[in-house]
């Protein structure tokens, strides 16, 4: 028998129970690509001419940016299923007039800073309470190198924090930069801050981040070369001044979106579906790869290219998993999805151990501890350290307490989506106690569920 998950509306929160319903069966689509919708209405608000959009993500974040972009002079507007967004030119941003709030989104603030930083306007950028926690110092410091300047609120460890103000500076001075850290956004921020001055900015990526960034502004017509040193350093450089011509982009589905009902179809048993038109760029799709190897039976079918990224659709079946040591070096490539992931692990056959997941403890939240706190509720045997979790499956499903266990998010939709699969693998299920945040990338999530469990074979 199958059941919707059931939800109940609190002052601004939204309770939401998940159970054993059944085996998932069907063909869904999941919402478009956080990291490309991003990219492609920032690089569209730059080009000088008229871009149209499909597939774009209609999340919270996505529409955070949008919002952002028009407060800067670019026009925006939906008809059906497009998006057009006229552009103004690199350089032609205007004085925003008044702040502009990014809700939670952590990717709006850090490419739009980078974007800012070589414009001669002066923004300040506010967050709701968990993206006004989150250090923007990695950001800061190249692009203070050339030549912005910021103004940011101390968080309690001393950390820069939202509300921020950043006065860019035209003409701004280009960068040859090392990233410190594995860090798309930074990477972002500092070759979209490149598009607006003389000269030649370059970025040395040691360890490869989702390259998005690099094949969209390639697709406008920047002036971008991507080449290897022999120590393997990736170097980026991007010749500024450019001329961005107005593009038709096709959004595909977001990997890291399809990572829930992946997981959710390989944990319960009986399950079959297929997630249609996934992105599967290799910067983006370790955790399928992490799951093939702990046994998943996932097959990439219909393989394609769409506007220069690699889609497929994904056929998944229910298996018997088996833990396995997580390498280090894949993080980058699936460093949102490790939540989900625990729940696989959870339910696999032996150990699973991860590390260098240092980054998960500045996200939304600190992800290590509230995916530790909420799997121990539910008995799992689980060791937090400092970079990654160790997890001893039972190769079982969950056995949870005798009624539903309740799991705090702590107001991040990838924990919320994470244990709302766990709830379909537990003996007496999960109460999520809130759902909302899940509207910043996953709008209809739980519906989505609910047509998985409901669906045929």
């Amino acid at each position: 028998m199958t059941s919707k998950p059931t939800d109940q509306t609190t002052a601004g929160t939204k309770t939401v129970s998940f159970a054993p319903a059944g085996p998932l069966a069907g063909r869904i689509m999941v919402p478009g690509d956080k990291s490309i919708s991003h990219r492609s209405l920032i690089l569209s608000a730059l080009a000088v001419g008229k871009s149209q959009i499909t597939g774009l993500l209609e999340g919270e974040d996505v529409l955070a940016t949008a919002a952002a972009l028009r407060a800067m002079g670019a026009t925006i507007e939906k008809s059906g299923d497009v998006w057009t967004v006229q552009g103004v030119g690199v350089g032609g941003l205007m004085q925003p007039e008044t702040a502009i709030d990014l809700g939670n989104s952590g990717t709006s603030v850090r490419l739009l800073m980078g974007l800012v930083a070589s414009h001669d306007i002066s923004v300040t950028f506010t967050g709701d309470a968990s993206l006004s926690k989150r250090p923007m110092g990695r950001v800061i410091e190249p692009l203070s190198a050339m030549g912005a300047e910021f103004t940011a609120r101390m968080c309690s460890d001393g950390k820069a924090c939202l509300p921020l103000a950043v006065r860019g500076l035209c003409p701004a001075v280009p960068l040859e930069y090392r990233l410190p850290v594995a860090s798309a956004q930074v990477k972002s921020a500092i070759l979209l801050a490149g598009l607006n001055m003389p000269g030649v900015t370059r970025v040395i990526e040691p360890v490869l981040t989702r390259d998005h960034s690099e094949t969209m502004l390639k697709g406008f017509g920047a002036d971008l070369t991507v080449e290897t040193d022999k120590d393997g350093n990736r170097i980026i450089s991007l010749t500024g001044e450019a001329e961005l011509l107005p593009q038709k982009i096709k959004v595909p589905g977001d990997p890291s979106s399809a990572a829930f009902p992946v997981v959710a179809a390989l944990l319960v048993p009986g399950s079959n579906i297929v997630v249609e038109n996934v992105g599967i760029n290799p910067t983006r799709a370790g955790l399928f790869e992490v799951l093939q190897k702990m046994g998943g039976n996932i097959i990439y079918k219909k393989q394609r290219t769409v506007g220069g990224e690699p889609v497929a659709d994904i056929h998944v079946k229910h298996s018997k998993l088996t833990g396995i040591d997580v390498p280090a070096d894949i993080a980058p490539s699936m460093i949102d999805e490790f939540p989900v992931l625990f729940i696989a692990a959870a339910l696999a056959e032996g150990t699973t151990t991860t590390s260098g997941l240092h980054e998960l403890r500045v996200k939304e939240s600190d992800r290590l501890n509230q995916m530790a706190e909420g799997l121990s509720l539910l008995g799992v045997d689980v060791t937090e350290r400092e970079d990654g979790l160790i997890i001893v499956g039972s190769g079982e499903p969950i056995s949870g307490s005798k009624k539903k266990t309740a799991i705090k998010t702590a107001l991040d939709h990838r924990i919320a989506m994470s244990f709302a699969v766990a709830g379909l693998v537990t003996q007496t299920g999960v109460t999520v106690d809130d759902m909302s945040p899940t509207e910043t990338s996953f709008p209809g999530f739980a519906d989505m569920l609910a047509t998985l469990q409901g669906g045929t074979k």
